[in-house]
């Protein structure tokens, strides 16, 4: 069956969002032209994992056997408590996840996941990525969308302005969003969260075998914790250590920089009084990275991710702290949802967009509000720390498992 590619989306933002709806919206019928401020894709960030609800969607999409080539499945996740070792909940992954939720759990490198999405998108005949080319400004109008679009030269110098008209823009340009105002307006900026996570990827085959691992490894402590998992089909580990502040915040160039050198000393300190297996993880690391964490408020309403032709879809609608893993899943279930509304061909387009903002506002504000609460459960002492230790004890999977988020048909 043909499809005729009509109307036009421009996409602001070419990371894992953007690309994801890049690829959704050529799948709806649509053509897709995805506008990347950076001049080259490069390999950034460090790992994630996607639950069975995103790798169910890649699968979909024809992407399971890339995504198998490029990831780890652990068999399990772990909690274990920094101070003493001592093992507080376990959750069964691998076999049981894929034949639980139809998809596998899955740990991989960000860059890979990225370089998955981006040859699915190249790919397509409809699909145009144009990089070095940050969108600017939007001026919605009752038919179409129009853009400033602003490139820049090699020495990162403004060189030419250009103005894009489309049928829609899907704004997947992150926390620092330049196009949130337009349908967010006047909103406040980011918050500090008071979180800083420290991150670093690790040879395996370069640690002490007391240190490598093939599992998901949460170990919880007073004000933080530590997780650690498999990457890159288990060849390297994925190390981050999550902080929460007690007095001042570290001293960071740019709060927007994820991937800056952290200063000395802040992970030794926050593990000093860590177990020996935990100590000894961590001073495998020879270069910590830092991330100071923002966020927003969860998702009031559908207004708050489209009005009109415009929609904001992951970071740049609904960012969120990394307690619940679901960053990069969310914008994945994002683009599909979106998809699937932009597929409705005898709907009028804002229709469509708003469509796609009433199934996904509760879902990404449950998501965020988890994830916050998800924090003072982590970085529990006292009392509500002895607590949460008998409930894994006591429940065990039946605490750890997600049910209502990793097997949600979105």
């Amino acid at each position: 069956m043909s499809v005729r590619f009509s109307q036009e989306m421009l996409v602001a933002g070419g990371g894992i969002g953007g690309l994801a709806a890049a690829l959704a919206c050529v799948r709806a019928g649509w053509r897709a032209r995805v506008f990347e401020g950076a001049e080259a894709f490069a390999e950034a960030g460090a790992g994630l994992q996607l639950g069975p609800n995103a790798t169910r969607l890649l699968q979909a999409w024809g992407l399971g056997d890339a995504l198998e080539a490029v990831s780890a499945f652990p068999d399990r996740l772990e909690i274990r408590s920094a101070a003493s070792g001592r093992v507080l909940g376990r959750l069964v992954l691998g076999a049981q996840a894929r034949t639980r939720y139809g998809a596998p759990y899955a740990t991989l490198h960000r860059a890979d996941l990225h370089a998955l999405l981006l040859g699915a998108v190249r790919s397509q005949a409809e699909a145009v990525i144009h990089l070095g080319t940050r969108v600017t400004r939007v001026a919605p109008q009752s038919d179409t969308v129009c853009i400033g679009t602003e490139r820049t030269g090699p020495d990162g110098a403004r060189a030419a302005s250009v103005q894009v008209e489309g049928d829609a823009l899907v704004a997947a340009d992150g926390l620092w969003s330049q196009v949130r105002s337009a349908v967010v307006p006047d909103d406040a900026a980011p918050r500090v969260t008071g979180h800083t996570a420290y991150r670093a990827l690790l040879r395996q085959a370069d640690l002490p075998a007391n240190v490598r691992s093939s599992q998901v490894t949460v170990w919880l402590g007073p004000r933080m914790h530590l997780v650690q998992y498999p990457v890159r089909g288990g060849e390297w580990l994925n190390v981050v250590l999550l902080v929460q502040a007690d007095t001042a915040l570290p001293a960071v160039a740019d709060p927007r920089d994820w991937s800056q050198h952290a200063p000395p000393g802040g992970p030794a300190a926050a593990l000093a009084g860590a177990c020996a297996p935990l100590r000894a993880l961590q001073e495998a690391v020879a270069d910590w990275r830092l991330w100071m964490l923002c966020d927003r408020p969860p998702v009031a309403g559908p207004s708050a991710m489209a009005q009109g032709r415009v929609a904001l879809l992951g970071d740049a609608a609904h960012p969120m702290l990394p307690y619940l893993a679901q960053g990069a899943g969310m914008a994945i279930e994002d683009a599909a949802v979106l998809g699937d509304a932009l597929a409705m061909d005898a709907v009028e387009v804002p229709l469509r967009l708003r469509s796609y903002a009433q199934r996904r506002w509760q879902r990404v504000a449950r998501v965020q509000a988890v994830a916050q609460r998800n924090a003072g459960v982590f970085h529990a002492s006292g009392p509500v720390r002895w607590g949460r230790d008998m409930a894994m004890a006591v429940l065990g999977e039946r605490l750890l498992d997600q049910p209502w988020l990793y097997g949600a048909k979105v």
